[in-house]
């Protein structure tokens, strides 16, 4: 398990100890990495072999065994939406809120947010395993309905400002941010492009500003070694369906 010391200024807090278990190109612990460098907390960052996990994963989540998993002081918090609304209650005081201080608004950031994990992102991981041209147009096809609801939350939860969480990134926007990379790789191994500037411009502009926040542009990982690493996927998920079918 690799080991990093990551150092961001200001921050509060800081008493008890941070580490954060996960591994490099995961969109789910690039939130968490976000969110924290967003906050300017300092934290320890262990990369984890998903093939060979640590012990200290599988006591910090024996539930589900996944990452990330944010050790604050020795105890686990788990799951990156969660832990999100932990680092914003546990350092109020330490860069920008995620979540308004309104109820009404903080709940839209909820929702929002719920809809990209439960209703985005699995309309997303068809396209992202498809592996045939008419696998990859029916999942093109429903995903492109979901886009077009996220483009109208933007316009909402935004009121004409840079993200949806305003002057500055929120909840929402780490939720969906993070896996801005891997949507481009899967656009240019399928030629398909989700986010289509033409047709999302506020969208697509949002996906620009996003991506070029410090704190994003510190932990996204390179979009070369991600592709590298879905092609590695898709020829493993080829073989065993040539396996299966013969």
């Amino acid at each position: 398990m690799a080991v990093a010391a990551v150092a961001a200024g200001g921050g509060g807090g800081g008493e008890l100890r941070l580490r954060l278990l996960g591994t490099w190109s995961s969109p789910w612990v690039i939130r968490v990495r976000v969110a924290l460098g967003l906050k300017g907390l300092s934290y320890e960052y262990l990369e984890e072999d998903l093939a060979s996990k640590s012990d200290l994963l599988l006591r910090s989540n024996p539930v589900h065994g996944k990452v990330p998993v944010l050790l604050h002081g020795g105890r686990p918090v788990c799951e990156s939406l969660v832990i999100l609304e932990y680092a914003d209650e546990a350092w109020p005081a330490a860069g920008p809120r995620l979540l308004p201080s309104d109820p009404y608004d903080r709940a839209t950031a909820r929702f929002w947010a719920a809809y990209v994990n439960d209703t985005f992102l699995p309309a997303y991981r068809a396209l992202f395993r498809s592996l045939t041209e008419e696998q990859r147009a029916a999942a093109f096809e429903n995903a492109v309905p979901k886009v077009e609801v996220l483009d109208r939350a933007l316009a909402e939860c935004s009121k004409g400002k840079a993200f949806f969480g305003g002057d500055a990134v929120g909840l929402v926007d780490v939720a969906l941010g993070s896996h801005l990379v891997w949507i481009r790789v899967v656009d240019e191994v399928g030629g398909t492009n989700l986010l289509d500037g033409a047709r999302f411009p506020g969208l697509a502009a949002w996906a620009e500003r996003f991506l070029a926040v410090d704190a994003v542009r510190e932990v996204m990982p390179d979009a070369g070694k991600v592709l590298e690493q879905y092609k590695g996927f898709r020829a493993k998920w080829i073989a065993a369906a040539g396996s299966t079918s013969t």
